[in-house]
């Protein structure tokens, strides 16, 4: 079967970056389930892109749609024909409507079937359809539309290339038509080009000043950095962010340094960085001690012609950033950082829940509340809480956002403050994003989780549970942010506590106490959940996450459980743990009297539960629960004696009564660790 390859270019206005690469794994997923549903064979799938331009390449797509063989079963042979074995009109009707002949229906294990078969079109006259209904088929977050058009797309569409092998697959979307001219880079190619073959793409892309090949882009980006920032003696600081950024902002890469005067390094490194970087999409350089160095390395959409002109209007623009950035900074030096506290009775929390400054109040008792629990000591973390959000009305932080909590430590440092004081300041907002680092201070950690339970609690208060893809306030970050720094830090904490003395001090109504504290507990569930999810299997995560008032002890018991199911005697114990569950839920109570055991197997039993008892729940309370199941399976034997010999559910109402307290107070102690009816086995 001939094949041959297929190119889709999708040409628009400027797409914002940040949309670039969603929109690449979708067009690729979209065509993947499009040419799998037609039945035409492919291999290799690319997706391509720049700003202007997204590009569907395809290896080795077959030239004409597979063959299908399908068989419906109909009515029984003997409704189908008569005596003669001629065919009925119910067997006629059956033909019919499957576009066989009478004659073609062939019989099977009493049944008639019709075998239809469908012979594949060519490849080309279904992509016509196929190509237009995946440019269609696309999602974005905003969608423009323009003329009088009804077709929405995130940016205006200007061409359409659609090549199979050479030939042109014929279409049209909103008032575009396909062919074979692209477009190539606004300033640097002669304009239009034609592409011969869809296998020619990327190379007449390229003879265009259009590297259409995001990670060839990506490469060209990180190597010419890399070698500008080594000529001035630096080193460049590339984040992922900033890169994935810069790549779908150009279409031909051309790396240059500028400089900035040396006196913007008296402010703090963040407060010349986060301009540079996060407002101009510059890339800072720093020297080999990790010192910041007046220079910076921008990426230019174009060549290398003129680059001194572009140098001077990079380093104009940044100038002008770090001359705010310098004003700012000494105003807010007029006066320390407590001093800004003030203000902050001016800043609405969230609407009917008061002031930010009566949030750092709330915090201070929540400091105090969480140290206590975990037994650290409250001083720094309380002197943090404190000040944790006085930077929010300096103007550096006003000016630049992203600097909340930077700014604050840096303030800090400068007004004498601890160095732990400092450091909590800026670390209670971590984790900022996704893959950021947790606090590394105690004080940090602490001031950490009072703010995200203070957050999740006075959020809830309000309704505003997140629901869906909508999390405006972010709060399943910060409680993946409190189920990791409770994990890693190693700390056993009542979130029902903290949360009853969150609503004590918003003071919530009694009416919503109860709804608040299911929700925050299904809420830090799924968290948990999602956490474990990487390392552990589904059955046992069911079988600990019944309780999460304690975030540490549900993974330790997440762990002890997977290690004890590779025990070599673990399927037949959690079976013996299994039967008394089964029975145990019949129970009306734990209360027992051990001299009504009369038969061997139960006092046996009962005397091996009394055995290992205290010792199980000593390692329960120290958190040693692998510990636990090793001697909770001393029980397995007599458990499985006593249901080979005891009648469990005797006409005595007392003798059955007493044997299912005794089960259920097994299942008590077992309880503590999981619920072993959710293993599968």
């Amino acid at each position: 079967m001939d094949k041959k390859t297929l190119l889709l270019e999708i040409g628009t206005e400027e797409i914002p970056a940040h949309a670039m690469p969603n929109i690449l794994s979708q067009l690729k997923t979209l065509a993947e389930k499009s040419l799998t549903e037609a039945r035409i064979d492919f291999g290799d799938v690319k997706t391509l892109g720049t700003p202007r331009r997204l590009a569907l390449l395809i290896d080795d797509v077959s030239t004409t749609q597979a063959d299908v063989e399908e068989e419906k079963r109909g009515m029984s042979s003997k409704i189908a024909f008569d005596a003669d074995g001629n065919p009925t009109k119910a067997a006629i009707g059956f033909a019919k409507k499957n576009k066989v002949r009478p004659e073609d229906l062939i019989t099977r294990d009493g049944y008639v079937y019709a075998v239809i078969r469908e012979q594949g079109k060519p490849s080309a006259e279904i992509l016509q359809t196929l190509l237009p209904k995946l440019i269609c088929d696309l999602n974005f977050p905003n969608n423009m539309r323009w003329g009088d058009l009804d077709f929405k797309f995130i940016r205006p569409l200007r061409w359409l290339v659609a090549l199979f092998g050479a030939e042109i697959i014929p279409f049209e979307v909103a008032n575009v038509t396909s062919g074979r001219t692209s477009r190539g880079h606004r300033f640097l190619s002669a304009g239009d080009f034609t592409i011969a073959t869809a296998g020619d793409y990327v190379e007449a892309c390229a003879e265009n000043f259009v590297i259409v090949d995001q990670d060839k882009r990506r490469d060209m980006i990180v190597k010419q950095i890399n070698e500008v920032a080594a000529s001035k003696g630096g080193v460049a600081e590339i984040t992922d962010d900033l890169l994935e950024e810069v790549l779908y902002l150009v279409e031909y890469p051309t790396a240059l340094a500028g400089v900035f005067e040396e006196k913007y390094l008296a402010l703090p490194a963040e407060a010349v960085i986060t301009p540079m970087r996060d407002h101009q999409r510059y890339f800072p350089v720093k020297a080999t001690d990790g010192a910041l160095m007046p220079l910076f390395i921008t990426i230019r959409n174009g060549g290398k012609d003129y680059l001194d002109i572009v140098q001077h209007g990079n380093e104009r623009v940044l100038k002008a950033r770090l001359e705010d950035a310098q004003f700012f900074f000494n105003e807010d030096r007029k006066k320390t950082l407590a001093a800004h506290r003030d203000k902050l009775k001016t800043v609405v929390f969230q609407e009917g829940l008061g002031s930010v400054y009566e949030k750092t109040e709330r915090l201070v008792k929540l400091v105090e509340k969480i140290s206590s629990m975990v037994g650290v000591d409250a001083l720094n973390a309380i002197r943090a809480a404190e000040l944790s959000k006085a930077d929010l009305v300096t103007g550096m932080v006003t000016e630049f956002t992203e600097l909340q909590g930077v700014m604050g430590r840096e303030y800090a440092k400068l007004d004498g403050e601890a160095v732990e004081v400092c450091a909590a300041i800026d670390e209670h907002y971590m984790p900022r994003f996704a893959g950021d680092g947790q606090p590394k201070t105690t004080a940090g950690k602490v001031l950490s989780l009072a703010d995200k339970i203070d957050n999740i609690v006075a959020t809830f208060s309000r309704g505003l549970v997140p629901t869906g893809s909508q999390d405006p306030f972010a709060l399943r970050r910060q409680a993946l942010g409190i189920v990791n720094l409770l994990s890693g830090a190693r700390w056993s904490l009542s979130i029902r506590a903290v949360v009853e003395e969150a609503m004590d001090l918003l003071n919530i109504t009694d009416a919503k106490r109860d709804k608040i504290q299911r929700d925050v507990a299904d809420f830090m569930r799924l968290r948990i959940r999602n956490v474990l999810s990487n390392s552990t299997r589904y059955d046992v995560i069911d079988a600990v996450i019944d309780d999460v008032d304690d975030v540490f002890a549900v993974t330790l018991k997440a762990a002890a459980v997977e290690q004890f199911l590779k025990t070599p005697d673990a399927t037949k114990i959690i079976q013996s743990f299994v039967r008394v569950s089964n029975l145990a839920k019949k129970a009306d109570s734990t209360d027992l009297n051990a001299e009504l055991f009369a038969l061997d197997a139960e006092k046996v039993l009962h005397g091996a539960f009394a055995a290992i008892k205290v010792a199980a729940d000593e390692l329960v309370a120290k958190k040693d629960f692998l510990g636990a199941l090793d001697v909770l399976k001393k029980l397995s034997t007599p458990i499985d004696s006593f249901f080979d010999s005891v009648m469990v559910m005797d006409e005595d109402l007392t003798i059955r009564s007493n044997r299912l307290a005794l089960l259920k107070s097994i299942d008590n102690l077992l309880a503590k660790i999981a619920d072993f009816v959710k293993i599968v086995q």
